[in-house]
């Protein structure tokens, strides 16, 4: 696989950011000419990490880089700091949020070999990246063949109503963000009340949580809560895993098994 790190000035977050994309390599057999001129798109994997990673996580802590090889996929690793995968109008604005969409994703789909095909582009991501990938899901249908979460899930806002004494500090600041509790409802950060409104749009979901993760009660709450309001959804939880990286590395692969992606045929062994 070839990797690919870009830096630029990103008109969305108002400063320079990182992105790390794999790209599919050209087999030992086939002439460069003959390759790069092909006019071939290729089916896009969109990664995010969670709280306190950057764009570097994926590559560093697990072995995507060769199950994208595998599967001849190209797979897309921003950085979004601590954003929750949210618009901020601190400082001079960092909208996240926006950023993938309206930005990222333009810039992908015009500079490499990347299908804009709903059904050919997947999200995913782990914990602040999980809710993330289903909060980019739930609000662009249109956009996603599927989404896979990993150790997380869909939070009940309702139950978390600073008037009843909530005091979370991360998320009192979000609805600080969206001008306030009533309008944080009312925006696309309603991740459940949006999958009651598009039931009908939404991409097939797969979510995995290690059963000794410290939000693994949480997941069940949100699967119960899935199951009892009729949305389809596959779900694993497994054993002996708790919120870290050797489970998030098993379930990318199911994931990846659950996005329909089949392994290509070996290109040869040059010995």
């Amino acid at each position: 696989m070839s990797l690919v790190h870009i830096n630029f000035e990103s008109m969305f977050l108002n400063g320079n950011t990182d992105v790390n994309i794999i790209l599919p390599d050209k087999p030992r057999k086939v002439l460069p000419e003959d390759f790069y001129k092909k006019d071939v798109k290729y089916k896009v994997l969109w990664l995010l990490h969670g709280t306190f990673g950057d764009y570097t996580d994926w590559i560093r802590k697990s072995n995507i880089e060769l199950y994208a090889c595998e599967k001849n996929l190209i797979v897309v690793m921003p950085s979004a700091l601590n954003s929750n995968y949210s618009d901020w109008d601190s400082m001079m604005g960092y909208n996240m949020y926006s950023y993938l969409t309206d930005e990222l994703m333009p810039l992908v789909y015009n500079w490499f070999p990347a299908s804009d095909k709903k059904e050919d582009n997947f999200i995913s991501g782990l914990s602040m990246g999980g809710e993330g990938a289903l909060k980019y899901a739930v609000n662009h249908p249109d956009k996603f063949g599927a989404v896979a979460v990993l150790s997380m899930y869909a939070r009940d806002w309702r139950a978390m109503n600073p008037a009843e004494g909530f005091d979370e500090k991360r998320t009192l600041n979000s609805y600080k963000n969206a001008g306030g509790y009533e309008k944080f409802l009312d925006s696309y950060e309603d991740i459940r009340g949006l999958m009651q409104k598009n039931k009908d749009k939404l991409p097939p979901m797969y979510f995995a949580c290690g059963k000794n993760d410290f939000l693994y009660e949480g997941y069940c709450e949100f699967k119960k809560w899935l199951t009892d309001n009729g949305f389809e959804a596959k779900f694993e939880e497994v054993d002996g895993y708790t919120h870290e990286w050797r489970f998030w590395d098993l379930a990318i692969q199911h994931a990846l098994d659950f996005f329909g992606l089949e392994d290509i045929t070996d290109q040869g062994n040059p010995f």
